[in-house]
């Protein structure tokens, strides 16, 4: 069983306020993540979203928000309806002037029904690209210098 927790992390020239604002307003998360109805940035706030699989299959994403640090840290668990299973996912923020460096952890994914589905793989895959074209694609966008 593999134990490892995915790990991606990149480097944005924006000022931590703004990469905050991105992982925390749910009218710029609409923007780069997923199509959340609401969010709050507040232990204990339940959230959902729906994202389909890579052969078609629609899954109900159920997170709960474990821990926030305002401009460092947000947690939330992550499960999905109708599966076993309760990970951790971990946005932590380092600001360095005006860059920001985020450090995206999803934990405990060994928990998941070991299928094709809930593969390591893809999470590693799905997490890359979210960092990659959601998150630097928005703030680029967005924060033009």
């Amino acid at each position: 069983m593999n134990t490892e927790s995915v790990i991606v992390a990149r480097t944005f020239n924006v000022p931590v306020q703004k990469v905050w604002k991105a992982l925390t307003d749910v009218t710029q998360i609409k923007k780069w993540y997923f199509d959340i109805k609401e969010f709050k940035a507040e232990v204990g706030f339940e959230f959902q979203f729906e994202a389909i699989g890579k052969d078609g299959k629609t899954f109900v994403h159920l997170c709960k928000i474990t821990e926030v640090a305002f401009c460092k840290k947000l947690s939330y668990t992550w499960r999905y309806e109708g599966y076993e299973g309760n990970s951790l996912v971990t946005f932590e923020l380092f600001t360095g002037g005006n860059e920001t460096r985020v450090k995206l952890t999803h934990s405990g994914l060994e928990i998941f029904p070991n299928t094709t589905d809930f593969a390591k793989q893809n999470f590693v895959e799905g997490w890359t690209f979210i960092m990659e074209k959601g998150l630097t694609g928005f703030l680029e966008k967005e924060y033009k210098s």
